[in-house]
């Protein structure tokens, strides 16, 4: 393990979040590499956008907000070529942004833990860069014990880092969140998350249920539409729809102050689509039209081939996969040794800082968790930490 580095910031992420922070560090003259490090796990730009399948595109998914400073490079998500995949266009554009304002981002790099170091903080992580045979040799893998390729690759190196203060932008694409039902291990098809889709191609031909209340589980139902042989839409509670095509800033408004309302008070944070509804686009309007997009109840438990509702009105739905659009929670595993986790089940934040700690502030996390907020809570935690470097 190589000697610990000194910085005085740590930034974890370098999704939306991360790189609006880091933004306004450079606008503060903080040099990156310097006085500040970017941690990514990714193996490229795009934050969680480079994981998400090749069919889906911007005009189809949530509106992705410019980062700030994002019209000097002449780039607008207002503008960009709707027919490429969304992933490709957001790893390009954000690859663009850290280059050109100098981010100096260091990937992949997989933050482990984070813990107290006296009035710093410890950050543990280990790079993920696939290690040629000579540097393994270099590190000692092959020595008197030599290792064989039966045992798999050698672990990672892994490094250390101290600062005065953390920003966690980690989002939550790493943390899926399925929830129970009974018979869930006695099923024999697929279990696939939202994080674990890929392409509408594999499910050919197959019975499929879609859980879920949100815009994936719609965009799915209607990409499996011609290519299932079955397709039933369930949600854990009634679709909110609106007679519009797109969010408006009253709706998105009020799903950011629940949001606040519930970092503030340190409990779990409830979902965002909960508190803003789903536009109904043209091409939703025309689903819900032809029968296609609507939503039963949710099942009761899960069998072998299929998913069952209990009671009165009963019935099943056979199922050779149930794709589970069913959302994430905030990816915080590496910060348990600080101890910021209330018993409401989440941490209490204001202004992006953790209430318990001034050292760490949470970027991306409750009302910021948006496109609009994370621009804004970028500036905000920035100021905040000049204000005490």
């Amino acid at each position: 393990m190589s000697s610990p580095e000194r910085v005085k910031i740590v930034v974890i992420g370098a999704g939306q979040a991360g790189l609006s922070v880091a933004y306004y560090l450079r606008r503060f003259e903080l040099v990156a590499g310097e006085d500040f490090v970017m941690l990514d796990r990714a193996p490229g730009p795009g934050g969680a956008w480079q994981h998400r399948w090749s069919s889906l595109r911007l005009g189809t998914a949530h509106r992705v907000n410019d980062l700030p400073g994002m019209s000097d490079l002449g780039l607008s998500f207002d503008t960009a070529d709707r027919s490429l995949p969304a992933k490709e266009v957001v790893a390009d554009y954000y690859g663009r942004y850290e280059e050109h304002f100098d981010l100096r981002v260091r990937r992949p790099m997989n933050v482990r833990t984070v813990e107290n170091d006296g009035v710093d903080l410890r950050v543990h992580y280990e790079d993920l860069t696939p290690q040629p045979i000579e540097e393994q040799k270099a590190r000692g893998l092959f020595g008197r014990r030599r290792r064989s390729l039966d045992e798999g690759p050698p672990p990672p190196p892994r490094h250390e880092i101290t600062s005065q203060f953390l920003v966690n932008a980690t989002g939550t694409w790493g943390s899926p969140f399925v929830p129970y039902y009974p018979g869930m291990a006695d099923f024999a098809g697929r279990h696939v998350h939202t994080s674990d889709y890929t392409d509408a191609e594999d499910f050919r031909d197959k019975h499929v249920v879609v859980v879920g209340g949100g815009t994936s589980a719609i965009g799915f139902m209607l990409e499996l539409e011609s290519v299932a042989s079955g397709l039933t839409w369930v949600s854990r509670r009634p679709i909110d729809w609106l007679d519009r095509h797109e969010l408006d800033l009253e709706g998105a408004s009020a799903a950011v102050a629940k949001q606040d309302e519930a970092a503030r008070a340190g409990r779990a944070l409830p979902s965002i689509v909960s508190g803003t509804g789903v536009p109904k686009s043209r091409r939703i309007a025309a689903g819900i039209e032809r029968g296609l997009l609507v939503a039963r109840p949710m099942f009761d438990r899960i069998e072998a081939d299929r998913v069952v509702w209990d009671g009165p009105d009963g019935g099943m739905a056979r199922a050779d996969a149930i794709i589970w659009a069913t959302g994430f929670r905030p990816e915080l595993r590496h910060l348990a040794p600080l101890k910021l986790r209330e018993k409401a089940g989440g941490v209490q934040v204001g202004q992006g800082a953790a209430w318990n700690d001034p050292r760490i502030f949470l970027a991306g996390y409750g009302p910021q968790a948006s496109t609009i907020g994370a621009s804004r809570a970028g500036r905000m935690i920035a100021r905040q930490i000049m204000a005490m470097l």
